[in-house]
């Protein structure tokens, strides 16, 4: 599909890193990136975010290119999109929406579907008088007013009772995980979760680790759903390992809300490995990101092991490195070429000594 990017620049130092990640987003979503029109702004306009010089060109540019869909970088208010695509008689996808449908496609497990739907219902909820403009031209007229908002209103019921749905069935899904997590924690098997931001390289880690198989790609969003693998390590018995969904900045909080119950893996692991792509300039501020949406999902007490993976692209060389307790908390791997891997095992390994000596100690208290 032929699309025209907007790009605007508020003055963020990260700027050029959220612009290469939102081409890198809308490539993923299937997109032919025709042109991208870069608009600098000190803060949005009320009713169109650019201003309306920057918006003509970009109608023409449109035009010119005969594009389909405008790609937008921020995230618009419902107004402002509507607005927006009155201007350019095409459809207006926001960084939110361009996510949302990301996640559309890419998601496979039945309860990762669930979660979208309902991400993008709760979305569409907020939106839905954008899909009545024909309505909103005759407003106050005679024997309008009713209609309208009758069909508003069923529209509204509708997509509520969907959602009232979709909650019950990912809440009968969450009780069937919380059984099995239950009886990991029984059987006191050493549960690892794979956490970090988007293509830092998590499934390909899980697949070394585990000989999983589970899909592995250089694109954004590349796992949605959590997959779990059972792995011997020498020293540590039989461990769980989890690989979980990537994060990003700027994460639309439906989506975070739709997906809490699979991130809850994270809560309830006794060890985090923090996935960091050694290789981007932009890797703190990723750990950054990652830390508050770990932090929001109240995941931030777990023991956390940073796992700085793609050292073959970063010209680094594995090892590990503790703290003044002589902890371990990095660990320097490459994924892809299998080095650093027996550094990660001595990492789980020492953490779950770690807990094991605490909660014992608890337990004698």
């Amino acid at each position: 599909m032929k699309a025209l990017i907007i790009s605007v620049n508020m003055g963020e130092l990260d700027y050029e890193a959220h612009s290469e990640e939102f081409h890198m987003l809308a490539q993923g979503a299937g997109a032919e990136i025709m042109g991208t029109v870069v608009v600098k702004r000190e803060r949005p306009d009320a009713a169109l975010f650019i201003g309306k010089g920057k918006l003509q060109e970009a109608v023409l540019l449109a035009d010119q290119y005969e594009v389909e869909v405008i790609l937008f970088d921020q995230a618009l208010s419902p107004a402002q999109q509507r607005n927006l695509e009155r201007e350019f008689k095409r459809r207006v996808v926001d960084r939110v929406l361009l996510i949302l449908d990301i996640f559309a496609l890419r998601a496979q497990s039945h309860e990762g579907k669930l979660q979208v739907e309902l991400a993008q219902l709760q979305h569409l909820s907020t939106r839905l008088t954008r899909m009545w403009t024909h309505l909103e031209r005759q407003q106050g007229g005679i024997g309008i007013r009713g209609p309208g908002e009758s069909q508003l209103e069923l529209d509204r019921r509708m997509i509520g009772i969907k959602v009232r749905k979709l909650r019950e069935r990912l809440e009968k899904l969450n009780r069937q995980r919380q059984t099995q997590r239950r009886a990991r924690m029984r059987g006191k098997t050493l549960n690892v979760s794979l956490v970090g931001y988007t293509n830092a390289g998590k499934s390909t880690l899980f697949n070394a680790l585990t000989q999983a198989g589970a899909f592995a790609a250089d694109q954004l969003f590349a796992t949605l759903d959590t997959t779990t693998r059972r792995v011997w390590i020498e020293g540590a018995g039989q461990v769980v390992v989890s690989d979980t969904v990537g994060f990003i900045r700027d994460l639309p909080p439906t989506l975070i809300a739709a997906f809490r119950a699979t991130l809850e893996e994270t809560i309830h692991a006794d060890i985090l490995l923090h996935v960091v792509d050694a290789s981007s300039p932009q890797k703190d501020e990723q750990v950054h990101e990652v830390n508050k949406v770990l932090a929001d999902i109240g995941a931030n007490q777990v023991p956390t092991i940073l796992v700085y993976n793609k050292i073959d692209s970063a010209g680094l060389t594995p090892r590990l490195e503790r703290d003044e307790n002589g902890r371990i908390v990095r660990v320097f791997v490459s994924a892809l070429e299998r080095a650093g891997l027996d550094d990660l095992r001595t990492a789980i390994v020492e953490s779950g000594q770690t807990l094991e000596s605490n909660t014992f100690h608890d337990e004698n208290l």
